[in-house]
């Protein structure tokens, strides 16, 4: 439909122009006249640069699942279903990993509508949460009472943690990132798997009451 189209069209400009210029220099206006259209038409699709992220978001989200597709489907262990999630995150998020820093630097902002935690990115976070819910469910892990309710939103928080590090790796093809992702995923599994053990239930819960005290 033209509809869609002018849509994908609005959002394929204003990715380049993020691309090219930084998110800060990009305006609605030069995102309009990237695109083709009309300010005003612009406007009728988006109502601010701040809703264009959000749709960068879902389309990040739509791609990130799509590349986790092969390793959720061959393979049942743990480690190994994480480890190939959150390496075929970091693929998605490479052609932007030129204006990542300034981006993110209105992202980390507590009242930003493009913060992760924000109402606004509810959606996007609650669909990145889904699918590592496909990745525990789908695992042959054992673990410990309450622990494969929580896990999923635990390993976003986890994601996060590594984008927010390859938002600042420099290293060629973002090496340190994919090393840093194959070190600590064996380590997760290695909790979880002990998550079991009566002794660690206590830090277990502790941790949980932090992510609550985080998602008010």
């Amino acid at each position: 439909p033209r509809a869609e189209q002018t849509r994908a069209a609005i959002t394929e400009a204003a990715l380049a122009l993020f691309r090219e210029s930084g998110y800060e220099a990009a305006t609605m206006r030069a995102i309009a006249q990237r695109a083709g259209v009309s300010t005003g038409n612009a406007y009728y699709y988006f109502g601010s640069k701040e809703e264009l992220v959000q749709e960068f978001y879902a389309r990040n989200h739509s791609e990130h699942l799509a590349a986790s597709q092969s390793v959720l489907a061959a393979e049942t262990d743990l480690a190994a279903r994480l480890k190939g999630t959150v390496r075929a995150l970091v693929d998605v998020l490479t052609p932007y990993h030129s204006f990542a820093a300034t981006f993110y630097k209105h992202a980390a902002e507590p009242a930003s509508p493009l913060s992760p935690f924000s109402p606004q990115s509810s959606p996007a976070r609650m669909a990145s949460v889904d699918l590592y819910r496909k990745v525990v469910e789908g695992s042959t892990a054992r673990m410990g009472p309450g622990v494969r309710e929580r896990l999923p939103e635990l390993l976003w928080l986890y994601s996060l943690g590594i984008t927010l590090f390859w938002v600042h790796d420099n290293s060629d093809g973002c090496t340190r990132t994919y090393q840093l992702i194959d070190a600590t995923v064996p380590v997760i599994s290695q909790l979880v798997a002990a998550s079991r053990l009566p002794t660690l239930r206590g830090t277990l819960k502790d941790l949980i009451a932090v992510v609550d005290q985080l998602s008010l």
